[in-house]
């Protein structure tokens, strides 16, 4: 139950924005300015804290984030870790994964690969309380439906 007091202090939201800006990218320009811009928010408030937040990225890493926007012109933003998909093909070294999947296999990744993966999407919110194991099988099951194959290690 919610006691009167945390009831009262809730402040009404406007707006739920989900971007992708690339790490220490973030820009009063396209797409981070139109999308806060319809809200009142403040661009450069924004932009100083997401680039500082993401600096340990390399640049032009995509970034996952959601701004919470509410109608005193204030917000609250989350940053996530880049896709699982990105990260499988960095590792494969490739642009795309297959055009038939399942048929062809666009490259291979090991299960080290996998595992470092999965270390760095544990620090994402919704995984914190997820095992590693599952974490690694979800990611196995991504790369297969990319046609990026999974082995033990690299010949």
């Amino acid at each position: 139950m919610s006691t009167l007091k945390e009831i009262l202090t809730r402040r009404p939201v406007a707006a739920t924005i989900r971007l992708t800006v690339p790490a220490g990218g973030a820009r009063p320009a396209p797409p981070v300015g139109p999308a806060l811009g319809q809200y009142r928010l403040n661009l450069m408030a924004f932009c100083k804290d997401f680039n500082a937040r993401t600096q340990k990225y390399k640049p032009d890493t995509p970034m996952a984030v959601t701004i919470t926007a509410f109608k005193d012109n204030t917000f609250e933003f989350i940053v996530k870790s880049p896709s699982v998909t990105w990260y499988i093909k960095k590792a494969a070294g490739v642009e795309s994964g297959s055009s038939r999947p399942g048929h062809e296999v666009a490259s291979t990744i090991t299960l080290q690969h996998v595992y470092e993966i999965a270390k760095v999407k544990q620090s994402d919110p919704y995984c914190q309380y997820m095992p590693l194991e599952s974490i690694c099988k979800s990611i196995i099951g991504t790369a297969n439906t990319m046609g990026i194959k999974v082995v033990k290690e690299l010949d």
